[in-house]
């Protein structure tokens, strides 16, 4: 089992910037795809970003440009820096770790980010 464990979200005005971080303890990995996903309040949960051990990044539309997400192999930890943030970033933001892009078996329990306006 691995266990990953979120820090880092919370309170940001539109046009501010917060760095996520995501530990990963237990049977962890480094050839883990590691990724994030958020959920808004009472939406679906949606793909953020990945990246695979070899740097391979994937992102979605809404925040390519804006979000950045990088891994320490040596700390077992993923990042998400996320610049320029929108009220539509708010969300739950959980980390996921996996074998390969699209497939994750590992999930963190979320950390809050909200974007005021």
């Amino acid at each position: 089992q691995v266990q990953l464990v979120e820090s880092g979200g919370g309170l940001v005005q539109a046009g501010g910037s917060l760095r996520l971080s995501c530990a990963a303890s237990g049977r962890t990995n480094s050839n883990y795809v590691m990724g994030w996903f958020r959920q808004p309040s009472g939406k679906l949960r949606e793909f953020v970003a990945g990246i695979a051990r070899s740097g391979t990044s994937l992102y979605a539309n809404s925040v390519k440009g804006r979000f950045t997400i990088s891994r320490d192999d040596a700390k077992n930890t993923v990042y998400l820096q996320m610049t320029n943030l929108k009220p539509e970033d708010t969300a739950v933001y959980t980390c996921t770790a996996g074998q390969v892009f699209g497939t994750y078996n590992y999930w963190g329990q979320g950390t809050q980010v909200t974007v005021s306006s």
